[in-house]
């Protein structure tokens, strides 16, 4: 994720996603915010009280490679 531990304040991701005709009192962005939420789990996304969203850091386990142990070993 692009924005992973760090704090994106609404207004960020309004601009970033509407052009300058957007009614900011709308409650758009916290739907959208509630359904990321159904999909992703709630800890995923943070609300920061006054400041905006946290997104979780991905966790530093390395998925992708599976370790493999060493064949004469066994």
């Amino acid at each position: 994720m692009h924005h992973a531990g760090r704090i994106v304040s609404r207004s960020e991701i309004i601009e970033h996603l509407y052009d300058e005709v957007f009614d900011r009192d709308s409650n758009t962005i916290e739907v959208f915010v509630g359904r990321l939420r159904k999909k992703l789990g709630v800890e995923v996304i943070q609300t920061m009280r006054g400041l905006g969203y946290l997104v979780a850091a991905p966790e530093t386990e390395d998925v992708a490679k599976p370790r493999r142990t060493d064949p004469a070993a066994r």
